[in-house]
């Protein structure tokens, strides 16, 4: 099978276009027939070697944490799965990825797919989603009425977020660019910051949550925003965690798990219309180096899709 790997770190000229066996399913795990996967940046962060001690992997490695395609083989002590069902899910980011036409990938990880889109837009959901639910509500802890500031709103993870919290009755707002002012207000936003404008901490005031996926001053300047007690979710290192305990805030780091029941939820919210995937553009499996350094300039609007059938 065709899969794209890397043989040492660096830049997008390490990934590799190879031709490897397909993969064997152990007992607990399926064998996926890969019809679509996305980029997220840890695909490239891992690529640079820049996740070595998160993720250790060995080299060669096949990148790509989002799969949506359909089951071929399902191992012999897996159970609610069979051969031809269409599934989605994140894969673990220490083991192969689905930059390839098949991957194996324990049963515990994927849930049945949304029924109303494709599994181009399916690719686009598992991680970013993932990412989206977990900071918004398992720690985020994100109730009705709330008013929650999303940043970096019109990318993978803020559009899944934007939605999210407007489902929930949230009062949502976003930072994004002048560009993505009008597309984040129809896809729920009450208000929306263009940062190259205005600077948020200014502007904003009495947060009971945000969402932070971009660290460093953004961080910092995130607490300035919150309600006492209030609480900064990142996806990144709390690197401020002793400015918020001393301002009694709450400032959690965290790292996205795959939890099938929390896929099947978000596909019920996209089968019911309420969540849409948002895809800037599709790639074939062969245009990785292509996605990975459109992925890096960080201006996607939503997620950028690779193609594998």
């Amino acid at each position: 099978m065709k899969a794209i790997r890397i043989h040492e770190f660096g830049g997008p000229e390490v990934l590799s276009i190879d031709e490897i066996p397909v993969p064997v399913p152990a007992k607990d795990e399926v064998l996926i027939k890969v019809h679509a996967t996305s980029v997220n940046p840890v695909d490239w962060k891992i690529r640079e070697g820049l996740r070595k001690t998160k993720f250790p992997s060995n080299l060669p490695l096949t990148l790509g944490w989002d799969v949506s395609g359909v089951i071929e083989e399902v191992g012999e002590k897996v159970g609610g799965f069979r051969k031809g069902d269409e599934v989605y899910g994140r894969p673990d980011p220490t083991k192969n990825g689905a930059y390839a036409e098949y991957i194996v990938v324990k049963a515990n990880q994927i849930s049945i797919k949304p029924t109303t889109i494709g599994h181009t837009e399916a690719a686009a959901v598992p991680l970013a989603g993932l990412t989206a639910w977990q900071g918004l509500f398992d720690y985020g802890l994100l109730k009705e009425g709330q008013r929650v500031l999303i940043h970096a709103a019109a990318g993978g993870v803020g559009t899944y977020a934007v939605q999210f919290a407007k489902c929930k009755g949230a009062y949502v707002i976003g930072t994004a660019s002048d560009q993505n002012i009008d597309f984040l207000k129809r896809l729920g936003a009450d208000e929306v910051i263009d940062y190259n404008m205005e600077s948020f901490e200014t502007v904003v005031k009495d947060i009971d949550l945000v969402l932070d996926t971009l660290g460093g001053e953004t961080q910092l300047k995130s607490l300035e925003v919150l309600k006492p007690g209030g609480r900064v979710i990142t996806t990144l290192a709390p690197d401020h965690a002793a400015e918020a305990k001393a301002k009694k805030l709450h400032l959690v780091g965290f790292m996205a798990q795959s939890i099938p029941d929390q896929l099947t939820e978000i596909a019920k919210l996209i089968d019911s219309g309420k969540v849409k995937p948002i895809i800037e553009k599709v790639l074939t499996l062969e245009d990785a180096k292509k996605a990975h350094i459109d992925s890096e300039q960080g201006h996607t609007r939503g997620k950028i899709v690779l193609q594998v059938i």
